[in-house]
């Protein structure tokens, strides 16, 4: 697939006010600092999109962009929210989960994993609570050019077994690197095909 056009569209509070078409919506989320607006400006060839920052939990509305016209890609906040109050991390809890479980736009939901890291207990039950609320998913281990090809592959596999505990079948998964673009084409590949069959 080639993106030809991406254009920011809106930043709701709620998903209630979100965009009314009926356009299909791929939500991207993972645990703050994992590197999700750089691996959303990567697929979109468009680093001036989604607004990367150093300081993690930046995010704190559902951002959707348009993509050539057709679909949407959805920035929604990091779970695990870095330095918020209480107050604030409930709202996001609340924002995302009411997002997850109630727009029927959303086709599938993108869980971004730092591939350098061992399981983490906060995207464990997140990605055990997407398979128990019957939502689709897909994990896509992020910054693999920080550890090399065979590193990259080896943890990501280590990360992925260890879902059997739980896990009958496991999730499909992809292993990128938002500098060297890695994995872009199978990612957008992959939408595509979803695309085709709805």
């Amino acid at each position: 697939m080639e993106i030809k056009k991406s254009e920011f569209v809106i930043s709701a509070p709620l998903v209630s006010k979100c965009p009314t078409d009926d356009k299909p919506e791929y939500a991207f989320i993972g645990r703050s600092n994992v590197g999700k607006s750089s691996l959303i400006n990567m697929l979109c060839n468009n680093k001036k999109l989604a607004k990367t920052s150093s300081t993690p939990g930046k995010t704190l509305l559902i951002n959707h962009f348009i993509i050539n016209n057709e679909w949407y890609i959805v920035d929604l906040p990091g779970y695990g929210f870095a330095k918020h109050s209480k107050s604030i991390k409930q709202r996001l809890e609340k924002m995302i989960s009411s997002y997850i479980l109630q727009r029927e736009q959303l086709v599938n939901v993108f869980v971004l994993i730092d591939v350098r890291h061992e399981q983490q207990k906060i995207d464990r039950e997140f990605i055990d609570w997407l398979g128990e609320s019957n939502v689709p998913f897909t994990i896509v281990f992020t910054k693999s050019d920080k550890l090399g090809p065979g590193k990259a592959r080896q943890n990501a596999q280590d990360w992925m077994n260890k879902l059997k505990d739980r896990w009958e079948s496991l999730p499909p998964y992809f292993i990128t690197s938002s500098e060297k673009k890695n994995g872009r084409d199978e990612v957008l590949d992959y939408i595509d095909g979803i695309n085709k069959n709805l």
